[in-house]
């Protein structure tokens, strides 16, 4: 098929096809795969056998603790990879970027499986862990936001919110291949062997996941909106001192007619007339912030959710409630299998009845179902347990991520939407999803109850219905545009 996707403004720009947008839609599935399936085996490894193989001369709950702040590390280099690969992507392109942030990924991920443990070197088990750990964020703190970003911009807009789904897709294929590695380890090998060796396989298998996307990624073509863009010249996006230079020679050329402001041209040739200043002074001059702050409130009711249900239910289940360490897992291997059918359609709903009403309606759900949930989660009954982490996955976590993917995108305009994305989706990782684990064990710990992982919940919830409340409906929004919604 040859349908254009984004028809190019000038002859020396790429025209795109539907097999483009395909192979752009593979690529981010892949690579948001990746990322996804190396956080979620690491948190489902501190879960349950790193604090036993890194920290293993502490109490159980203050292992669990220890290994849940590892995992929490990943999330402060995902915050300076944002910055500076976020930075890239706007200034030199997407696809250069995310080449880069997927070999990092891959090449740190498969070290961990071959790591040394605490009884065999001690203390430098767990620094070489933290050091990996911290490579690993670094890639990925740009991998998901500029999937996001260059899926959203290659798609049409009547179907942007569909399209833009297949990056939580890949999300959820990450999640349900970590989760079911771990749910056969914990099921089919002995404590001791998992231990032992059997912890190291999940690592190690993903080494052929990065080699099939790093592969995938070779042969796509830039995002036509960062080609559309119209302080985008020779492929690299020009700074506010060649813009202001631009401005200059402009206005003396106009002052000297016709003539003289060609030969101003060929005298200027590294920057060359643009169309579309207007535009570009209108984003240099707007005042940021409010698009980002609300767009944080979005990412947080999400990356909250994410981190209690995907990774610290897992690890209480285990160790506090004393159940079955399959149990847990199991059940997220069935909400993320669920999850293949609640992302498109919250894809299509959002294209059908806009942005904003999915979000208010989805948050209130979540907020309303915290304390059932929880109910059911404590009452030791595998069948309600594993409902309640099923339904609290697909509607508190995986549903606002389908609406997250395409709503952040348009929120922000072309010139910064790659790194405003990206640190938003970050912040609100450090706050939410990495902090928000280690604050429930301590909670918890303390407490010796669950209300405080209920109150957790209903709090980040009621963050996002206040953003959604207060924020633009952005469905449909022109992607070149290079200023905020906001």
């Amino acid at each position: 098929m040859t349908e254009s996707i984004a028809p190019p403004t000038t002859t020396k720009r790429e025209s795109r096809t539907t097999r483009d947008l395909a192979k752009v839609a593979v690529s981010g599935w892949l690579g948001t795969a990746m990322e996804f399936m190396d956080f979620q085996l690491y948190s489902l490894a501190a879960a349950i056998v790193f604090n036993k193989i890194f920290f293993p001369d502490v109490s159980p709950v203050i292992g669990l603790i220890a290994a849940m702040a590892t995992y929490g590390v990943g999330y402060v280099a995902r915050l300076v990879g944002a910055v500076y690969f976020g930075r890239m992507g706007d200034r030199i392109g997407r696809k250069k970027v995310l080449f880069i942030t997927i070999a990092l990924m891959g090449a740190s991920t498969t070290l961990i499986g071959v790591l040394p443990t605490y009884a065999m070197i001690g203390i430098w088990a767990p620094i070489l862990l933290v050091a990996l750990r911290l490579i690993q964020g670094f890639g990925a703190g740009a991998e998901i936001a500029g999937a996001t970003v260059m899926l959203a911009e290659y798609a049409p807009a009547r179907r942007r919110g569909l399209i833009s789904s297949l990056v939580c897709l890949g999300t959820n294929s990450g999640t349900l291949a970590a989760s079911a590695l771990w749910a056969i380890l914990v099921s089919v090998l002995p404590e001791d062997q998992l231990l032992s060796w059997g912890w190291r396989i999940p690592f190690l298998a993903s080494f052929v996941l990065m080699i099939f996307a790093v592969w995938i990624r070779r042969s796509l073509k830039e995002s036509p909106v960062f080609e559309q863009r119209a302080d985008v010249v020779d492929g690299v996006a020009l700074s506010k001192a060649e813009i202001a230079k631009q401005d200059i020679a402009k206005q003396e050329t106009a002052q000297q007619g016709t003539a003289t402001q060609d030969a101003a041209q060929r005298a200027n040739p590294v920057v060359p007339d643009l169309a579309g200043t207007s535009t570009i002074e209108a984003a240099l001059h707007q005042r940021k912030g409010k698009a980002f702050l609300i767009a944080l409130g979005l990412r947080f009711g999400q990356a909250g959710n994410s981190g209690l249900v995907q990774t610290f239910l897992i690890g209480y289940l285990a160790t506090v409630l004393l159940v079955d360490k399959s149990v847990g897992t199991t059940a997220i291997v069935y909400g993320s299998l669920l999850g293949f059918i609640t992302i498109p359609i919250m894809g299509l709903l959002g294209d059908r009845f806009g942005r904003r009403p999915l979000y208010l309606a989805l948050s209130t759900l979540t907020a309303l179902f915290s304390i059932p949930m929880m109910l059911m989660v404590t009452s030791g009954n595998t069948t309600l347990i594993t409902v309640a982490i099923v339904a609290g996955l697909n509607l508190g976590v995986l549903s606002l991520f389908a609406m997250e993917s395409v709503t952040m995108a348009e929120f922000f305009g072309a010139r910064t939407r790659f790194t405003q994305l990206a640190l938003a989706k970050e912040i609100g990782g450090i706050l939410a999803t990495a902090i928000g684990p280690l604050l429930a064990a301590t909670l918890t710990a303390v407490t010796g109850h669950w209300w405080p992982l209920a109150a957790m919940l209903v709090g980040y919830s009621l963050i996002t219905l206040v953003s959604a409340a207060v924020g633009p409906e952005v469905r449909g929004r022109d992607m070149v545009r290079l200023e905020d919604a906001v």
